[in-house]
């Protein structure tokens, strides 16, 4: 491959613009956007619809659907979710690339981390400025800088913003599911690691809820009479974290235990959210039958258990699609003197969902930053343009079909 005059020109385009990448990736990590934040989720909407307009593409608002949550008093509630936002255009195509990203964050309504300033050191520190703000502002510079291209009628291509990333995506699943088995190559723009290397192969991964109910009594006049939930629920979480160590890259992570109430009350409910990761299929089989086995078996009597959730991302292996993108990738970047490495990752992300559903795909195409989802989140200013340089090539080599996506799709429907 090389860089041919008409790349160079959508290269040129991408560079005239690095200022306003930038800067829009800073406005809208000023507002915030947590996953459960429905004013702020709206907010950033109408920010990404008028982005969205110099594409010249079809912008719609996809209605989400509600998903189920245990509170902490373990009453089941259903959630509604915001809208995801799909901008697309020449369906017909014969080749369709695939791009996501989320537009929620970690932080929520009340967090106190709200703006984005810059470190001495010149980093940009703010909520989502990496994940995924800046990733956003990257994918939609790379695609206005495509189609330019003379050649951009070889490809279609669909973006999907989703709202509920960083919980799951338990509302968008079925969306990118949807997206993934009509594609033909995936772009997604998690932030790269703070080396600028890819995350090559994925765990993948499962949150559980498990409703321990017991039986309220006086703790001093009538304690027999009662069931301990928290002392139950105990139990189980020490039986989850027996897991570990037991088949090789499986983790149970307990993260909470909540429930119980005043000292001289026997409680009477609690709830166990874990986590687990899988490296592949077999490893999924087996936790999934070792957390059920658990929840069927009550710590003592005078309780009960109830398991909600289960597996949310499959894993997300290098396979013969994923090594021959990922070369796709590193040759890419090459032209633009670019060294493109990548490592595996226990982390999880829309990338996992794409894959599952037959798409090859690459899913840390966002900025160069680190330590996302706490206050120190940041990102590299000069890796925006960077990054956004390596999508409008790659789009360009696709359309040129130098990065086969016909080729990559049949050899990601080999191994399903």
């Amino acid at each position: 491959m090389r860089i041919l005059p008409h790349d160079q020109t959508v290269l040129d385009h991408v560079a005239a613009r690095e200022t306003a990448i930038v800067g829009r990736a800073i406005d809208w990590a000023n507002v915030n956007s947590g996953s459960r934040n429905a004013a702020g989720l709206a907010r950033m909407l109408d920010l990404l619809e008028a982005a969205a307009a110099p594409l010249a593409a079809d912008v719609a608002r996809l209605p989400t659907g509600a998903s189920v949550s245990v509170g902490d008093d373990g009453m089941v509630r259903e959630d509604a979710h915001a809208d995801a936002l799909k901008i697309s255009t020449r369906p017909g195509a014969a080749v369709q690339v695939v791009l996501t990203g989320h537009y929620d964050t970690v932080f929520p309504a009340d967090s106190a981390f709200q703006t984005v300033v810059i470190r001495p050191d010149g980093a940009l520190n703010g909520p989502g400025v990496a994940d995924m703000k800046g990733g956003i502002s990257v994918m939609l510079a790379a695609l206005e800088a495509f189609e330019t291209h003379p050649d951009k009628g070889r490809v279609g291509w669909t973006v999907l913003l989703s709202p509920d990333e960083e919980i799951g995506s338990p509302a968008s699943a079925p969306l990118l599911a949807e997206l993934g088995a009509r594609g033909h190559v995936g772009m997604t723009y998690e932030p790269a690691m703070p080396d600028g290397s890819l995350a090559g192969a994925r765990k993948g991964s499962g949150n559980y809820h498990l409703i321990v109910t017991g039986k309220a009594a006086h703790a001093g006049r009538a304690f027999e009479e009662g069931a301990n939930a928290v002392a139950g629920a105990a139990i189980v979480a020490a039986r989850l974290h027996a897991l570990n160590g037991r088949r090789e890259g499986v983790t149970v992570n307990v993260a909470k235990i909540a429930g119980g109430g005043p000292l001289n009350v026997v409680a009477d409910n609690a709830v166990v959210r874990f986590n687990v990761r899988v490296p592949d299929k077999a490893a999924s089989d087996w936790i999934e039958a070792a957390v059920r086995e658990i929840a069927a078996d009550l710590p003592f009597p005078g309780l009960s258990l109830d398991l909600h959730g289960g597996m949310t991302r499959a894993p997300k292996p290098m396979d013969a699609s994923q090594s021959a993108l990922f070369e796709a990738v590193r040759e890419t970047g090459a032209l633009l003197g670019q060294t493109i490495a990548w490592k595996p990752s226990g982390g999880v992300c829309e990338g996992n969902n794409l894959h599952a559903a037959g798409l090859p795909n690459i899913d840390t195409l966002g900025v160069l930053g680190g330590d996302i989802h706490s206050d120190q989140e940041f990102a590299w200013p000069a890796s925006f343009l960077e990054r956004a340089r390596l999508s409008a090539l790659i789009l360009c080599k696709i359309a040129s079909g130098e990065i086969d996506a016909l080729k990559l799709k049949s050899l990601r429907l080999e191994t399903m």
